[in-house]
C-alpha cells in the first residue's frame, strides 16, 4: 500500500475520532451506505476526493492544504526511512 492510499483512511478515522462519531453515523450523515465507510476506512476502497471531502464534512471537519518551503532535513529523513 503507498502512501496515497493510508491518507484517506486515516484522515476518515482521525475525523471520526475527532467528533466522536460512529461509521454507522458518518456514513447517514454523508448518505451512504455503512459498509462503505467502513470500507474506505479500511482502505479496501479508495474515495474519490469529493466523497472524501462529503465524509469529513459530514463529522464537521475538513482538510486544509498549503505550501510550505522545502526542508532539506525532511529530505534526509524522508531518505533514511526508506532504507
Amino acid at each position: 500500500m503507498d502512501v496515497s492510499q493510508e491518507v484517506a483512511p486515516a484522515l476518515l478515522q482521525l475525523a471520526r475520532m475527532n467528533t466522536g462519531m460512529t461509521q454507522r453515523q458518518v456514513a447517514a450523515a454523508a448518505g451512504l451506505p455503512t459498509s462503505m465507510v467502513s470500507a474506505y476506512e479500511r482502505g479496501v476502497r479508495q474515495p474519490t476526493m469529493p466523497t472524501l471531502l462529503r465524509l469529513l464534512r459530514a463529522c464537521g471537519q475538513e482538510v486544509r492544504l498549503h505550501l510550505a518551503p522545502l526542508d532539506p532535513q525532511d529530505l534526509l529523513s524522508a531518505e533514511s526511512e526508506q532504507e
